[in-house]
């Protein structure tokens, strides 16, 4: 655990996403609990951060440090006089070392651990599996009449725990992204139009699974370049969008470079596409969008859970060869990922796996496998398979 083995450790994620939850489970007599939520207590922090920081506890617990980063120097200056591991737990709604204005990175001295919103498998309370199995070339089959429909479903309620709770998971995420838009955007950045970036946001949910083209992306909208991608950087330092980036360990020169934009919760998502689900399961196109951004979300947070063993890219070249998500293993081996929305799978779905296998893998271990809506696992060809989405959980 990491508050054994480092002075400082980070808990960032989204906010909802059940941070506060998790770390009042180290709530005890030997624990000092402290939310800069509280406007009081924010103030107090700000006016005397090696006071605010001063503890008699185990462990000092300080929520939302993004709001008073002054924190950060004086913590810095605690750790380095006692250095004991476990001395301050922090959560964050925003990544704060990306902040402006913030240099205090803490080096060799803090872990930082993303906490996601839950994953399928977190709900069933499933031990994350998917990649030990893949990895072997072993996918569960699945008894289903509608995994579409069923997969759709998980996607629109996303994975924010209150919004899993909600009798209308909407409404909770449009007041979800009301409330960023209105509050939490104050704390990380000098965000002026509040309209601009909600259309951003909506143009960024829409291009969700494809390729960052900045011009394309702000094509439309009423704000300059430089201006979105100050905006672009504050979502992220919010955890509402992320990039996979392009595998290009190859000396193949036609090997494409170009980071790939994902939503973190499709839930959000739909909500900011004002979606409907009878709709989406009728258009190819968003059902593919929605149902590869799921994968991806299920996907990240298996790979994160066993720290640096894996990685998690995309891949992509100038002859239009694509596979939608590949991981590599910390001995070298690989797994190429195609998510397909449909059910019917043949060989030709596997055709990029199968080049990337024989062409650029080569020696290295490769498994590929199309995640699809068909519930049974079947042979694509030597070392590829077609397996349902719901292997992944």
């Amino acid at each position: 655990m990491a508050l054994k083995i480092r002075r400082v450790v980070i808990l960032e994620g989204a906010r909802q996403c059940g941070k506060t939850t998790l770390v009042k489970q180290w709530m005890s007599t030997n624990a000092t609990y402290r939310t800069l939520d509280d406007a009081n207590i924010l103030s107090v922090a700000r006016s005397d951060p090696m006071g605010f920081v001063s503890h008699d506890q185990r462990l000092m617990i300080i929520d939302e440090i993004q709001k008073a980063p002054e924190l950060l120097s004086a913590i810095k200056k605690k750790v380095d006089e006692d250095t004991r591991p476990g001395q301050y737990l922090l959560t964050g709604s925003a990544n704060i070392q990306s902040l402006p204005g913030v240099n205090e990175s803490l080096a060799g001295r803090v872990r930082k651990v993303r906490l996601r919103p839950l994953t399928v498998g977190e709900t069933l309370n499933h031990t994350p599996l998917f990649l030990e199995k893949a990895f072997n070339g072993m996918f569960v089959d699945r008894s289903a009449e509608n995994l579409r429909g069923e997969i759709v479903d998980m996607a629109f309620q996303g994975g924010f725990p209150e919004a899993l709770n909600a009798t209308h998971s909407k409404f909770w995420h449009k007041d979800y992204i009301a409330a960023l838009l209105e509050r939490d955007l104050k704390d990380i950045a000098n965000i002026r139009r509040k309209d601009a970036m909600r259309a951003l946001l909506e143009v960024l949910a829409a291009w969700s699974g494809k390729f960052m083209d900045m011009s394309a992306i702000t094509a439309g909208l009423s704000i300059q370049r430089h201006t979105a991608e100050s905006y672009l950087n504050a979502l992220e330092a919010l955890h509402l969008i992320e990039r996979v980036h392009a595998w290009t360990k190859t000396d193949y020169e036609k090997a494409a470079k170009k980071d790939k934009l994902f939503m973190t919760d499709t839930g959000m998502m739909t909500a900011l596409l004002k979606w409907k689900k009878a709709n989406v399961l009728l258009n190819g196109d968003q059902v593919g969008k929605l149902i590869e951004t799921f994968v991806f979300t299920q996907l990240i947070a298996e790979v994160e859970t066993f720290g640096e063993r894996y990685q998690l890219y995309h891949y992509r070249d100038r002859d239009q060869r694509e596979i939608d998500f590949i991981v590599e293993r910390d001995d070298g081996a690989m797994l190429g990922i195609e998510v397909k929305a449909g059910s019917n799978t043949s060989r030709s779905d596997a055709k990029h796996l199968a080049w990337f296998k024989n062409n650029i893998a080569k020696g290295r271990p490769f498994i590929g496998v199309v995640l699809n809506t068909n519930p049974m696992t079947f042979s694509l060809g030597e070392g590829l398979f077609s397996a349902p989405i719901s292997a992944l959980f």
